[in-house]
Order: C-alpha cells, then structure tokens, then sequence
C-alpha cells in the first residue's frame, strides 16, 4: 500500500482550519486572506503532479509546480508584503541560514531513512521551522526562511552535480521535498505562532508603540488598542480626581469637628 503524503495530509488539515476560521490570526499576520491561503493551497495540491523540464543534460533538472514554485510565489508574496526592509533581509538571511543549517544536518545524519533515527522527513523540515523563526524574528520571516531553505537546499544540490559533472536527476519541490516544504512552512508559523502568544500574553499584548506602521497594520486590535488607552488614561485621572475630592470632604470634615 503506497503511503499518502504528509504534505497531502497537512494541507487537507489546514484547509479545514482555514475553512472554519481557526487560522484566522496567522493569516493576518501573513497578509493572507482565508480565500488567497485555500486557492494556494489547492494549487500547491493540484501542481504537486506537474514537473516541469527545465535542463536534460548534463544534469537533468525539473521543478515541480506545487513544491516549488507556488510555494516560491507564496513566498515572495509574503516578502513583498512583510513591511520594511530590514523583514525583507532578515527573511533572506534566515533563508541562507535555513539552508546551511539543512546542509550540514545532513553531512552529519544523512538523507536516507535507513541511515537514521528518526526519518528525516520530519526532521530536516522541524529543523528547518525553529532554525528560520530564530533567525527570521517574526512569522513572515520564519515561514518565508523555512520554505525557501528547504528549496535552496535542493537547487544547491542540483549546482553540486552540475559543477562536479556527475550525473543524476534533480526534480526541485517533488516528492518529499514537497512534504518538507509544506511540513516546514507550518511548523515554522506554528513555533512563531506560539512564542509569539506566549511573549504578547507576558508583555500585556501585541507591542505597537514605535514599530513602523505597516508591521502592526495586520494587528486587528490595533485600532481598539489605540482608541481604548486614552480613554483608559481618562477613567483612571477622573477616578483619581473623585478620591482626591473625597479625601479632601473628610478632611475637612475632620477639621470642623
């Protein structure tokens, strides 16, 4: 019986999540709508059956259209929409990190299942989410750097071969680099996602105060945060002001007695 892909199974799940609204906030943060995230999905869905040739020899190299390039796409969308410059070069540095990271992981444990522990389809792309949310600092950067790193490490491959002139095959995005890019691309966001609550609930809420506006723009409390502090500073200085009357009435009402 032929095993039904990871990836396959991963992006059914999130489909459903997305579906009932359970993805909400990450999209937001993403500058994804609930429509854009399923029709990339149902794209990378139905493209992860097309290769397309690009180079028959000497290195015979194809891309495959839902592992790699609408992935690259959704990427690249994400990073033209990440907010500053300073994202845009911290996604692209943890993708070169990312992909090192991957590289050397590999020189050490190896590719191949048999050769391994744990299979490395769900190690190299686990790796791949904490490395580029590390080096990424936010959920755009980290699911821009794991998806692209996992990719790089395949066209890095393919330039191995072509350099060395040895023979092989490299199809960029198939098989299971399509479930490594799609493995990695969600851990990423969900290790983003969760320190990112973790370190909002600890510090009282999303921190806006002096970031540039186009990073906080996704923020759907911004506005309510925005509008609803000055009229807490106002509560507080009125009720400050009726217990200050109020002590200053008993005190005097002590004096007279």
């Amino acid at each position: 019986m032929t095993r039904f892909p990871m990836g396959m199974i991963i992006l059914t799940v999130v489909s459903i999540l997305i579906y009932f609204g359970f993805a909400h906030r990450s999209l937001d943060r993403l500058r994804l709508t609930d429509r854009g995230a399923l029709a990339f999905i149902v794209l990378m869905i139905v493209g992860s059956f097309f290769n397309i040739t690009i180079l028959r020899a000497p290195v015979h190299l194809a891309i495959n259209v839902g592992g790699a390039i609408i992935p690259f796409v959704l990427a690249l969308y994400v990073l033209i929409r990440a907010g500053t410059a300073k994202e845009w070069v911290r996604a692209i540095v943890s993708t070169a990190i990312t992909a090192t990271a991957l590289y050397l992981t590999g020189r050490f444990m190896g590719y191949e299942p048999e050769t391994t522990l744990i299979d490395p389809i769900y190690v190299f792309p686990l790796l791949a989410g904490l490395v580029a949310y590390i080096t990424g600092r936010s959920r755009r950067g980290a699911f821009i750097g794991a998806t692209m790193g996992v990719l790089a490490l395949d066209v890095a491959h393919y330039f191995y071969l072509y350099l060395n002139r040895l023979p092989g095959t490299v199809r960029i995005g198939a098989a299971g680099v399509f479930d490594a890019v799609v493995i990695a691309g969600v851990a990423a966001v969900l290790i983003a996602e969760v320190i990112g609550e973790v370190r909002e609930r600890l510090q009282g809420g999303p921190r806006t105060v002096g970031r540039p506006r186009k990073l906080v723009a996704g923020l759907k409390d911004l506005e309510a945060t925005n509008t609803l502090a000055p009229q807490k500073e106002i509560r507080q200085a009125a009720e400050e002001t009726v217990s200050d009357q109020k002590e200053g009435r008993e005190r005097e009402g002590g004096e007279a007695q």
